[in-house]
This record gives structure tokens, C-alpha cells and sequence, in this order.
């Protein structure tokens, strides 16, 4: 395998424009532990680069080096790193600070956590636009409201006095880069910026940055683990393992001849480079079970509203037993409060929901717990969703101490059995959640949802929060647990590359109301209703690669 030197400095793309950022031999740890090693790779003026890499492979840490943002004990071990013609690896954090945001801008990754939630977005921009130098508090403001039309976002005023949670995820987004564009750097960073955005806000606010690139003739420094949009996006990849570069290279060329074993594993995990993963899966389920199923879930005409709000109108699907059923729509489409009436958490105004041979709504509480055992739920985020305090033996355990299943002997053998049935090993058992991966957290997820031994989960967006390698492990595994055990899935998610490689059919909400349904292969294939026309079209436009690693046509939608 050839150095880092090497792959960065005879790659072909050798930058034909003005180098404005330059990494040659950066080396940072943490404490003891050497988290990046001997990185390199330049940055042209006006053209994009994305980190790309799981979790652990030492691309925000890069990034933050840029920025001079390491947290207290990282430490730059060698190398040197030259922004417009300047070394700034080795400069004083006075000489530094004038450049951070004036010249070298940043988009972080979460805006609700980004932004101050007491405070207005006009007072937080304000510290951004003292930056200007401008000669008064008005000047700032209408140097704010041109920055915020500038950036696509309607009524700028009213955005300037909202607080964050009365604006949308991608109009916080919206708002962190244009205050990242508005003194006109040279660079944004961008960390995950289109992470946990439906996938019409994603494409809305990348075309934002394409756009600004154009117009202002910004350079992009991406980090991201989706290698889909990295390589719709991107000019330049630069592909990062344990710290180190395993691949660099024009998008183009990376796609079209990988170099390394690491970077063809990514793209055989990333659903929109392969749409037809599992194709062979669903083809023999068909075939075997075509006239073998009926429907274990039924929602038959229902709505629901809250105050004047209609969150769910007149909605009806149907999901046959051992197959999966695909929610799909965008933030305030209902997908969220149908499932939340599928599982007894809030009461339908009208209409009828059948899980099995039981109605769902309308029942009592202890009528409710008996359907309850049947039907589990496996949350979004494994992060947030496992107790930190409990072991993994009393997480799993939770819902039979619960329900009351069992003696205590009994008890364990199934929590034994739930671990062993997700891939875990036993020893798992004794462990907290701080000491899992994220792939191992969302593992117990699961196993704590089997543990009931349910005929039905409910899968809310269950690998939103994981790499594209953890999600392909996840997938996999909710396959085989479908096959050996004829589960029931009820799938939530806004990517609808997943949904293809994952769903059999599929209901597409829009505003509360069900604009088109079917099987995933006709609805892909074939979209009517022009909100599933947007929706498709708003999927990453990558190059298919087969087994062979030869690029085919792009991807159809």
C-alpha cells in the first residue's frame, strides 16, 4: 500500500487551481493515544473536499485541527498545515482567533444544540456580524436579514426575532450557514451538515452550498460518513480509517477504481450506490409466501388532530405478516403520530387500528398491555434511548419484569437468548451502555425488543444515528431475525434508499394524509403523485457499483 505522501501528492487530481489549504504529515492525539497519523491533502479555491470515514477515523478531529477547536488535552504531534499561503499549525492562538470565522468559517453539525435556545437568532447573529467591523447595531442588522434572504430563508425578519425551536431543522441549518457565509471567508468546514435532515431539506441546503460556492467562490472542507452525498457533492474525497488515509482522490476516479479494500466495502454498504442489496431476499419471500399471508396490522381511516392542527387525516395501510411496510415523509407528514397511535400512546379521533387478531384503539389499559406484548418498539437513537445507569442485563430484562414474565430463572435464559439472537456475546450482559459501540447499543435495542418474543416491531429510523457500515450490520441482522422468527416490521424513516433496500411496500404521507402507497419496486420505479416525484428525486445521484467494482449507470429513482 502506498504512504499517505504518496496517495496524496501523485494522486491524479493534483490541484490544477490555487492551493488554498494544505495538510502535509498532520498527526494528532489525544492524551497517549494517537488518533490521526500522517495525513495530507490539498484544497483548491472554489472546489469541495470531503473527509469521509466511520465513526473514530479521525476526520472531525482533522477538521478541528483546522480550526484550532481541539478540545484540552489533543495535541498536534507533526506536521503542518498552510491556509493562503500561511502556516497556522504552529502559530499563537492570538495570531489565530482573527482568522476563525472571518476567513475560516464553520457549520456544525447539530443546530438545535449549535444555537442558544434563549436566545433569539437575531441576538446570537449579532455576534457574528460584529465581525464586519460595521459602524452601527443597524447596520449589523440589515447586513443580517440580506445574509438570511441570501441563504433561502423566508421572512428574514421574522427568523431574526424567533428563538431556534420555533424554526425548522433545516432553517436552523439555513441559519448556521449564513452565519458561517457572512463575513465572507475563504473556507467553510462543515460537519455533518446534512445529517438527521429529510432527504428534501438535505438536497435543499447542499444546493445551498453549491450555490455559494459558485457565487462567492467558496472553498468546502465536508466531514461526513455519507459516502452517497460525498460523492454527488464533492470534488475531492479523501477516504480516513483509524486515522489514516486509505484513499485520495477526484470523486470521479475514487468511485471508478477504489484503491483500497476499505473504501469498496463502503460503497457496498451505502444503500443509494446499491439500491438492490437485498433484492434476491425479497424475490424468494415472494415466491415462497404470495399466497400464504394475510395482514397483521391494519389502520383503517385514521385521524387524529391536535387543537386546529391535523396531524393524521383519513389514514389506511395494511402490512401482511413476516414482511416489512415502509412509513416515508418528511418532518410534520404524520408518520410519527401514526405510530405513536399504533402503539396505544396517543388515541385516535376515528378510524379503526388492528395489530393481529385484536383492535388496537379503544381498548382499556389492561386490555392495551396484552396487545402491548405483541408489538414492541425499537427507538430511534442508541444513544439516547438506553438507560446509561442500568446494565445491558437489566435493560433487556426491563419489559419481562415489567410484564411479569417468568421467574427469575427464566428470566435470564431469555435475556441470554435475546443477546445471543442479535450477534451479542453473553459476556455483553454485564456491561453499561458507555462501554458499547453504537452499532452494540442498537443491538441491545433490538434484543430488548425481542425479548417478548413480539410478533410486530416497530423500527423508528433505527439507524439514523449509525455509520454506513454499522447501518448495512443492522439491516443484515433485521433480515436474518425476520427470517428465523417471521417478524413483523413497521419501518419509520425519511431515507428512502434504506426504505428501498429494506421495505416491501410502502405509504407515502404527506400533511397527514396517504398520497400513494404500494410495493417499494412499483412505487420506485414508477411515482404518480408529484410529493413522491420530489421525494425521489431529492435522493443522492451517485453511480451504481456493481460486485466487480465497475461503475454502471447512475442509480434510476
Amino acid at each position: 500500500m502506498a504512504t499517505q505522501h504518496e496517495l496524496a501528492h501523485s494522486a491524479p487530481d493534483a490541484a490544477t487551481s490555487e492551493t488554498l489549504l494544505g495538510v502535509e504529515g498532520l498527526s494528532v492525539a489525544y492524551g497517549d493515544q494517537q488518533v490521526v497519523s500522517d495525513v495530507s491533502f490539498t484544497l483548491g479555491r472554489g472546489e469541495s473536499l470531503a473527509l469521509i470515514g466511520e465513526s473514530g477515523s479521525g476526520k472531525t478531529t482533522i477538521a478541528r485541527t483546522v480550526l484550532r477547536l481541539l478540545p484540552k488535552g489533543a495535541r498536534i504531534l507533526g506536521g503542518r498545515m498552510d491556509f493562503d499561503g500561511r502556516e497556522i499549525a504552529g502559530i499563537s492562538d492570538r495570531a489565530f482567533r482573527p482568522l476563525r470565522g472571518a476567513q475560516l468559517g464553520f457549520v456544525p453539525q447539530d443546530p438545535g444544540n449549535a444555537l442558544n435556545p434563549v436566545r433569539t437568532i437575531g441576538v446570537q447573529a449579532h455576534e457574528t456580524a460584529r465581525l464586519l467591523k460595521l459602524k452601527s447595531r443597524g447596520e449589523e442588522r440589515e447586513r443580517i436579514l440580506e445574509t438570511f434572504a441570501e441563504v433561502g430563508l423566508p421572512d428574514p425578519k421574522r427568523i431574526y426575532r424567533s428563538h431556534p425551536h420555533e424554526l425548522s431543522g433545516g432553517m436552523l441549518q439555513r441559519v448556521l450557514i449564513g452565519l458561517a457565509v457572512m463575513p465572507r471567508p475563504s473556507l467553510i468546514v462543515a460537519d455533518e451538515p446534512t445529517s438527521g435532515l429529510d432527504v428534501t431539506i438535505q438536497k435543499v441546503v447542499l444546493d445551498l452550498f453549491e450555490e455559494l460556492k459558485r457565487s462567492l467562490g467558496l472553498s468546502l472542507l465536508f466531514i461526513t460518513h455519507d459516502l452517497a452525498i460525498a460523492a454527488e457533492r464533492a470534488d475531492h474525497l479523501v477516504v480516513l480509517k483509524d486515522g489514516v488515509v486509505q484513499e485520495h482522490g477526484p470523486s470521479k476516479s475514487v468511485f471508478a477504481n477504489p484503491k483500497s479494500d476499505y473504501t469498496r466495502e463502503l460503497q457496498a454498504d451505502v444503500p443509494a450506490i446499491n439500491p438492490n442489496r437485498y433484492r434476491s431476499i425479497h424475490l424468494a419471500r415472494n415466491t415462497a409466501e404470495r399466497n400464504a399471508l394475510g395482514s397483521q396490522i391494519e389502520v383503517r381511516s385514521v385521524s387524529k388532530t391536535f387543537g386546529d392542527v391535523v396531524a393524521v387525516d383519513d389514514v389506511s395501510f395494511a402490512v401482511q405478516r413476516g414482511k416489512t411496510h415502509a412509513l416515508v415523509g418528511e418532518s410534520g407528514s404524520g408518520k410519527t403520530t401514526t405510530v405513536r397511535l399504533l402503539l396505544g400512546l396517543e388515541h385516535a379521533d376515528g378510524g379503526e387500528i388492528v395489530v393481529g387478531d385484536g383492535v388496537v384503539n379503544g381498548h382499556s389499559r389492561s386490555q392495551w398491555r396484552s396487545v402491548r406484548r405483541h408489538l414492541q418498539l425499537v427507538y430511534q437513537n442508541p444513544f439516547t434511548s438506553l438507560d446509561p445507569t442500568w446494565r445491558v442485563g437489566r435493560i433487556v430484562r426491563e419489559p419481562l419484569d415489567r410484564f411479569g414474565v417468568g421467574d427469575k430463572d427464566e428470566r435470564r435464559e431469555r435475556v441470554a437468548e435475546a443477546i445471543r439472537s442479535v450477534g451479542l456475546p453473553e459476556e455483553m450482559i454485564a456491561r453499561k451502555p458507555a462501554n458499547l459501540s453504537g452499532g452494540q447499543r442498537q443491538r441491545v435495542a433490538i434484543a430488548r425488543a425481542l425479548v417478548m418474543r413480539p410478533e410486530v416491531l416497530v423500527l423508528d429510523e433505527p439507524t439514523s444515528a449509525l455509520d454506513v457500515t454499522v447501518q448495512a450490520e443492522i439491516i443484515d441482522l433485521l433480515f436474518r431475525l425476520q427470517s428465523e422468527l417471521g417478524l413483523t416490521y413497521l419501518f419509520v424513516s425519511h431515507d428512502l434508499s434504506l426504505v428501498r433496500q429494506l421495505a416491501d411496500t410502502v405509504s407515502v404521507l404527506h400533511d397527514g394524509r396517504v398520497v400513494e402507497q404500494g410495493t417499494v419496486e412499483k412505487i420506485f420505479a414508477n411515482p404518480e403523485n408529484p410529493y413522491t416525484q420530489a421525494l425521489l428525486q431529492a435522493i443522492p445521484a451517485v453511480p451504481r457499483v456493481d460486485q466487480s467494482r465497475r461503475v454502471l449507470d447512475p442509480a434510476p429513482v
